[in-house]
């Protein structure tokens, strides 16, 4: 299957979270109005920034996390010829009173390309942090471009119900991952059990910029 998948798949994996899998546990996503299982329940691998009353769900692909830190766009088209240009920035959204709503793709929407804008410049390391080797979920991820002068752009996975980036945050960079992950998390609610994702966030970090030194 990982074989045969393609960009607009990856970007429309849904969450792994266990209580949307779980048809006995009350879900959102899957019954609005029903319940967020996971808020009170396992939440090791949840959201810590970004989520709501209604759903405390992450984000899943990698390629999602990725395409954030380097402004992609998705294209699509109508069945009437009808085309759309959105910024990955849009695409995925927060989960807000309507969690079962995860993009802003419309009834009929194909994904016909995802496109790059010139690169940025810098060096680009993405680094995932998981419970085993391989067929993981990220703990949290980090996707980076990092300039000779310590500016850049980050963006996290594994912490929130999209790709996680906060532009105006960015300007810490130079100042080290300790200053840019306080201003990237600032919002931050972790629960009892994964409060241990802001630290990882920060180590992470912390670990590509020294990569990118290198």
């Amino acid at each position: 299957m990982r074989n045969k998948a393609t960009a607009a798949g990856n970007l429309l994996q849904r969450t792994c979270c266990p209580y949307f899998y779980d048809t006995n546990q009350p879900c959102n996503k899957r019954q609005l109005g029903s319940g967020c299982a996971a808020i009170g329940g396992f939440s090791r691998q949840l959201a810590v920034v970004g989520q709501s009353e209604a759903c405390i769900a992450t984000n899943s692909p990698d390629m999602a996390v990725a395409m954030r830190v380097l402004d992609a766009v998705v294209e699509t088209v109508q069945a009437d010829g009808t085309s759309r240009s959105i910024p990955i920035a849009e695409f995925h959204r927060l989960p807000g009173d309507t969690p079962h709503i995860e993009t802003a793709l419309e009834p009929g929407d194909l994904i016909t390309a995802v496109t790059l804008p010139p690169p940025a410049g810098g060096t680009y390391i993405y680094r995932k942090v998981r419970d085993r080797a391989s067929y993981a979920f990220a703990l949290v991820s980090v996707a980076a471009v990092v300039r000779p002068d310590g500016t850049g752009r980050v963006a996290l996975g594994g912490v929130a119900h999209k790709p996680w980036r906060v532009e105006a945050a960015e300007a810490e960079m130079p100042r080290g991952a300790k200053a840019a992950m306080a201003a990237i998390l600032t919002n931050a609610r972790p629960a009892h059990e994964n409060a241990f994702e802001v630290t990882l966030a920060e180590r992470t970090l912390h670990a590509v910029l020294a990569e990118a030194r290198t």
